[in-house]
Protein backbone atom coordinates (compact mmCIF):
# COMPACT_ATOMS: atom_id res chain seq x y z
CA UNK A 1 0.00 0.00 0.00
CA UNK A 2 0.62 3.85 -0.72
CA UNK A 3 3.05 4.80 2.54
CA UNK A 4 1.33 7.84 2.96
CA UNK A 5 -2.12 5.98 3.60
CA UNK A 6 -0.51 3.00 5.31
CA UNK A 7 0.70 5.66 7.97
CA UNK A 8 -1.93 7.59 8.65
CA UNK A 9 -4.26 4.78 8.43
CA UNK A 10 -2.12 3.07 11.13
CA UNK A 11 -1.87 6.02 13.18
CA UNK A 12 -5.67 6.03 12.87
CA UNK A 13 -6.28 2.85 14.19
CA UNK A 14 -3.66 3.04 16.48
CA UNK A 15 -5.55 6.39 17.84
CA UNK A 16 -2.35 8.62 18.42
CA UNK A 17 0.07 10.07 16.43
CA UNK A 18 3.08 9.51 18.59
CA UNK A 19 6.57 7.86 17.58
CA UNK A 20 8.54 6.17 19.45
CA UNK A 21 12.78 6.97 18.47
CA UNK A 22 15.28 3.80 19.25
CA UNK A 23 18.04 5.73 20.29
CA UNK A 24 20.27 3.50 22.22
CA UNK A 25 22.98 5.65 24.74
CA UNK A 26 24.84 3.33 25.75
CA UNK A 27 25.64 5.34 29.07
CA UNK A 28 21.54 5.52 29.62
CA UNK A 29 21.12 1.85 29.40
CA UNK A 30 19.30 0.36 32.22
CA UNK A 31 21.08 -1.93 34.07
CA UNK A 32 18.26 -4.67 33.46
CA UNK A 33 19.64 -4.98 30.20
CA UNK A 34 23.44 -3.79 30.18
CA UNK A 35 26.13 -6.90 29.71
CA UNK A 36 30.16 -6.42 29.91
CA UNK A 37 31.40 -3.00 29.69
CA UNK A 38 29.16 -1.41 27.10
CA UNK A 39 31.68 0.28 25.40
CA UNK A 40 31.22 0.45 21.65
CA UNK A 41 33.80 -1.97 20.88
CA UNK A 42 33.21 -4.60 23.60
CA UNK A 43 31.14 -7.75 21.23
CA UNK A 44 28.90 -7.98 24.16
CA UNK A 45 27.03 -4.72 23.58
CA UNK A 46 25.47 -4.66 20.62
CA UNK A 47 23.36 -8.18 21.39
CA UNK A 48 22.19 -6.07 24.89
CA UNK A 49 21.15 -3.21 22.74
CA UNK A 50 19.09 -5.49 20.35
CA UNK A 51 17.61 -7.04 23.61
CA UNK A 52 16.89 -4.09 25.23
CA UNK A 53 15.27 -2.92 22.08
CA UNK A 54 12.89 -5.74 21.45
CA UNK A 55 11.85 -5.62 24.88
CA UNK A 56 10.92 -2.00 23.91
CA UNK A 57 9.21 -3.31 21.11
CA UNK A 58 6.91 -5.90 22.71
CA UNK A 59 5.72 -3.26 25.13
CA UNK A 60 4.55 -0.69 22.60
CA UNK A 61 2.90 -2.84 20.15
CA UNK A 62 -0.12 -2.23 19.75
CA UNK A 63 0.12 1.18 21.15
CA UNK A 64 2.23 3.14 18.69
CA UNK A 65 1.86 3.19 15.18
CA UNK A 66 5.44 3.75 13.89
CA UNK A 67 9.35 3.65 15.61
CA UNK A 68 12.52 5.41 14.56
CA UNK A 69 15.89 3.90 14.95
CA UNK A 70 18.40 6.60 14.49
CA UNK A 71 20.94 4.58 12.31
CA UNK A 72 24.49 6.52 13.78
CA UNK A 73 24.15 4.61 17.47
CA UNK A 74 24.00 1.61 16.01
CA UNK A 75 26.71 2.70 13.27
CA UNK A 76 28.95 3.39 15.85
CA UNK A 77 29.03 -0.59 17.06
CA UNK A 78 29.71 -1.39 13.75
CA UNK A 79 29.03 -4.45 11.70
CA UNK A 80 27.33 -5.96 15.44
CA UNK A 81 25.25 -2.46 15.13
CA UNK A 82 23.99 -3.01 11.84
CA UNK A 83 23.52 -6.70 12.98
CA UNK A 84 21.27 -5.75 15.75
CA UNK A 85 19.41 -2.93 13.78
CA UNK A 86 18.91 -5.09 11.09
CA UNK A 87 17.31 -7.73 13.68
CA UNK A 88 15.40 -4.74 15.71
CA UNK A 89 13.80 -3.54 12.07
CA UNK A 90 12.55 -6.83 11.41
CA UNK A 91 11.25 -7.66 14.62
CA UNK A 92 9.46 -4.28 14.73
CA UNK A 93 7.52 -5.03 11.35
CA UNK A 94 6.45 -8.44 12.20
CA UNK A 95 4.77 -6.54 15.11
CA UNK A 96 2.78 -4.17 12.44
CA UNK A 97 5.30 -1.32 13.29
CA UNK A 98 6.16 0.50 10.52
CA UNK A 99 9.98 1.64 10.93
CA UNK A 100 11.06 4.81 10.08
CA UNK A 101 15.16 4.62 9.40
CA UNK A 102 16.33 7.87 10.77
CA UNK A 103 19.79 8.09 8.52
CA UNK A 104 19.36 11.52 7.06
CA UNK A 105 21.00 9.93 3.64
CA UNK A 106 22.04 12.66 1.51
CA UNK A 107 24.22 12.30 -1.85
CA UNK A 108 24.69 12.43 -5.54
CA UNK A 109 23.91 9.96 -8.29
CA UNK A 110 25.14 6.36 -7.45
CA UNK A 111 25.82 6.47 -4.22
CA UNK A 112 22.44 8.03 -3.66
CA UNK A 113 21.28 4.86 -5.23
CA UNK A 114 22.74 2.58 -3.19
CA UNK A 115 21.29 4.41 0.06
CA UNK A 116 17.89 3.90 -1.45
CA UNK A 117 18.76 0.68 -2.45
CA UNK A 118 19.96 -0.92 1.65
CA UNK A 119 16.64 0.61 2.54
CA UNK A 120 13.99 1.15 0.51
CA UNK A 121 13.72 -1.27 -2.12
CA UNK A 122 12.03 -4.79 -1.91
CA UNK A 123 14.80 -6.81 -1.12
CA UNK A 124 16.96 -4.53 1.35
CA UNK A 125 19.09 -5.34 3.87
CA UNK A 126 17.69 -3.27 6.25
CA UNK A 127 14.11 -3.09 4.99
CA UNK A 128 12.63 0.55 6.26
CA UNK A 129 9.01 1.82 5.59
CA UNK A 130 10.58 5.57 5.02
CA UNK A 131 13.92 7.12 5.34
CA UNK A 132 14.85 10.58 6.40
CA UNK A 133 16.98 12.18 4.14
CA UNK A 134 19.00 15.39 3.56
CA UNK A 135 18.17 17.92 0.56
CA UNK A 136 21.14 19.94 0.65
CA UNK A 137 23.06 18.45 -2.40
CA UNK A 138 19.75 19.43 -5.04
CA UNK A 139 16.53 17.93 -5.91
CA UNK A 140 18.41 15.66 -8.10
CA UNK A 141 19.60 13.76 -4.96
CA UNK A 142 16.10 12.93 -3.85
CA UNK A 143 15.50 11.09 -7.34
CA UNK A 144 16.69 7.71 -6.73
CA UNK A 145 14.54 8.03 -3.11
CA UNK A 146 11.71 9.05 -5.25
CA UNK A 147 11.82 6.26 -7.04
CA UNK A 148 11.76 3.75 -4.53
CA UNK A 149 8.99 5.86 -2.94
CA UNK A 150 6.61 5.17 -6.64
CA UNK A 151 8.02 1.06 -7.58
CA UNK A 152 8.11 0.50 -3.86
CA UNK A 153 5.59 1.99 -1.88
CA UNK A 154 7.77 3.47 0.82
CA UNK A 155 7.90 7.06 2.37
CA UNK A 156 10.59 9.75 3.03
CA UNK A 157 10.96 12.74 5.56
CA UNK A 158 12.80 15.71 3.74
CA UNK A 159 15.22 17.87 6.70
CA UNK A 160 13.20 21.01 6.30
CA UNK A 161 13.13 22.84 9.69
CA UNK A 162 15.06 20.67 12.10
CA UNK A 163 14.79 21.05 16.38
CA UNK A 164 18.16 22.30 16.67
CA UNK A 165 18.83 25.38 18.22
CA UNK A 166 21.42 26.48 15.58
CA UNK A 167 19.09 24.80 12.94
CA UNK A 168 18.88 28.64 11.96
CA UNK A 169 22.27 29.02 11.42
CA UNK A 170 21.17 27.92 7.90
CA UNK A 171 17.75 27.05 7.48
CA UNK A 172 16.54 30.81 8.56
CA UNK A 173 18.72 32.67 5.74
CA UNK A 174 17.13 34.47 3.51
CA UNK A 175 16.74 32.86 -0.12
CA UNK A 176 14.60 34.97 -3.14
CA UNK A 177 12.97 36.96 0.18
CA UNK A 178 12.20 34.15 1.86
CA UNK A 179 13.82 31.78 4.93
CA UNK A 180 15.78 28.75 3.07
CA UNK A 181 13.38 26.38 4.99
CA UNK A 182 10.68 27.76 3.16
CA UNK A 183 11.95 28.02 0.26
CA UNK A 184 13.18 24.01 0.48
CA UNK A 185 9.06 23.23 1.62
CA UNK A 186 7.87 25.54 -1.86
CA UNK A 187 10.29 23.65 -3.51
CA UNK A 188 8.53 20.25 -2.60
CA UNK A 189 5.13 20.87 -3.47
CA UNK A 190 4.66 19.66 -6.59
CA UNK A 191 6.79 16.75 -5.49
CA UNK A 192 4.28 15.99 -2.64
CA UNK A 193 1.21 16.96 -4.35
CA UNK A 194 2.80 13.67 -6.81
CA UNK A 195 2.67 11.28 -3.86
CA UNK A 196 -0.72 11.77 -2.36
CA UNK A 197 -2.36 8.92 -1.43
CA UNK A 198 -5.50 7.84 -3.15
CA UNK A 199 -6.82 6.45 0.77
CA UNK A 200 -6.09 9.46 2.78
CA UNK A 201 -4.81 12.21 0.39
CA UNK A 202 -1.94 12.14 2.41
CA UNK A 203 1.41 12.29 0.43
CA UNK A 204 4.35 9.32 0.65
CA UNK A 205 6.68 12.45 1.02
CA UNK A 206 7.41 14.24 4.13
CA UNK A 207 9.17 16.65 5.44
CA UNK A 208 11.38 16.87 9.09
CA UNK A 209 9.41 20.21 11.39
CA UNK A 210 10.84 20.23 14.69
CA UNK A 211 8.56 20.59 17.91
CA UNK A 212 10.75 23.38 18.92
CA UNK A 213 9.56 25.92 15.81
CA UNK A 214 5.77 25.84 15.69
CA UNK A 215 5.43 29.70 14.20
CA UNK A 216 7.82 28.11 11.37
CA UNK A 217 5.81 24.74 11.36
CA UNK A 218 2.23 26.82 10.82
CA UNK A 219 4.18 27.93 7.57
CA UNK A 220 4.87 24.89 6.22
CA UNK A 221 1.51 23.56 6.51
CA UNK A 222 0.11 26.43 4.51
CA UNK A 223 2.76 25.75 2.03
CA UNK A 224 2.53 21.84 2.59
CA UNK A 225 -1.24 21.16 3.17
CA UNK A 226 -1.28 16.98 2.24
CA UNK A 227 2.80 16.55 3.31
CA UNK A 228 2.56 14.27 7.02
CA UNK A 229 5.09 15.86 9.20
CA UNK A 230 8.01 13.97 11.38
CA UNK A 231 8.14 16.41 14.29
CA UNK A 232 11.18 15.76 16.62
CA UNK A 233 11.92 17.40 19.50
CA UNK A 234 8.93 16.93 21.39
CA UNK A 235 9.31 15.73 25.38
CA UNK A 236 13.23 15.77 26.23
CA UNK A 237 14.39 18.64 23.97
CA UNK A 238 12.05 20.66 25.02
CA UNK A 239 8.90 20.73 22.77
CA UNK A 240 5.39 20.61 24.28
CA UNK A 241 2.78 18.28 22.90
CA UNK A 242 0.74 21.78 21.98
CA UNK A 243 3.41 23.31 19.97
CA UNK A 244 3.92 19.95 19.00
CA UNK A 245 0.86 19.07 16.89
CA UNK A 246 0.10 22.79 16.09
CA UNK A 247 0.82 22.22 12.23
CA UNK A 248 -2.12 19.34 12.13
CA UNK A 249 -5.52 20.27 10.37
CA UNK A 250 -8.57 18.42 10.63
CA UNK A 251 -9.82 15.81 8.14
CA UNK A 252 -12.41 13.71 8.74
CA UNK A 253 -11.39 11.13 10.68
CA UNK A 254 -10.18 14.06 12.97
CA UNK A 255 -6.86 16.07 13.51
CA UNK A 256 -3.78 14.30 11.63
CA UNK A 257 -0.81 15.71 9.89
CA UNK A 258 1.93 13.68 10.65
CA UNK A 259 4.10 11.37 13.48
CA UNK A 260 5.45 12.90 16.76
CA UNK A 261 8.99 11.87 17.80
CA UNK A 262 9.45 11.02 21.42
CA UNK A 263 12.94 9.17 22.17
CA UNK A 264 14.99 10.02 25.59
CA UNK A 265 11.55 10.80 27.32
CA UNK A 266 10.15 7.24 26.45
CA UNK A 267 13.59 4.79 26.51
CA UNK A 268 15.26 6.79 29.51
CA UNK A 269 12.49 7.97 31.89
CA UNK A 270 14.12 8.40 35.61
CA UNK A 271 11.80 4.83 36.47
CA UNK A 272 13.75 3.21 33.77
CA UNK A 273 16.88 2.51 35.92
CA UNK A 274 15.87 -0.59 38.05
CA UNK A 275 16.61 -4.17 37.69
CA UNK A 276 13.72 -5.81 38.34
CA UNK A 277 11.76 -6.56 34.50
CA UNK A 278 8.04 -6.30 35.76
CA UNK A 279 8.93 -2.57 37.74
CA UNK A 280 10.55 -1.70 33.89
CA UNK A 281 7.73 -3.04 32.18
CA UNK A 282 5.51 -0.58 34.56
CA UNK A 283 7.65 1.94 34.19
CA UNK A 284 8.68 1.79 30.16
CA UNK A 285 4.41 1.58 29.95
CA UNK A 286 3.46 4.90 32.37
CA UNK A 287 6.32 6.74 29.85
CA UNK A 288 4.47 5.52 26.62
CA UNK A 289 0.80 6.33 28.06
CA UNK A 290 2.18 9.57 29.82
CA UNK A 291 3.24 10.62 26.41
CA UNK A 292 -0.08 9.34 24.17
CA UNK A 293 -2.45 11.22 26.57
CA UNK A 294 -0.83 14.46 26.58
CA UNK A 295 -0.34 14.73 22.69
CA UNK A 296 -4.29 13.15 22.83
CA UNK A 297 -5.42 16.64 25.12
CA UNK A 298 -3.23 19.14 23.04
CA UNK A 299 -4.91 17.33 19.80
CA UNK A 300 -8.88 17.86 21.77
CA UNK A 301 -7.53 21.52 22.62
CA UNK A 302 -7.25 22.11 18.88
CA UNK A 303 -11.32 20.87 18.67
Amino acid sequence: MHFGDRLVQSTRHIGNPLCVGLDPYLDKIPPLFCDGTMKPNDPRTAPAIESFLKAVIDMIAGKVAIIKPQSAFFEKLGWRGIRALDAITKYARSNNILVLMDAKRGDIGSTAAAYAEAYLTDDAPLLSDALTINPFLGKDTLEPYLTEVAVNKRGIFILVKTSNPGSGDYQNVHVENMPLYEFIGRSLQPIADKFTGPDTGWSSVGIVVGATYPEQADRLREILPNAPFLIPGYGAQGGGADDAVRAFVKRTSGFEGGVVNSSRGILFSAGNYTSDLKAWELNLSRSVEHAVNSLKEALERKS
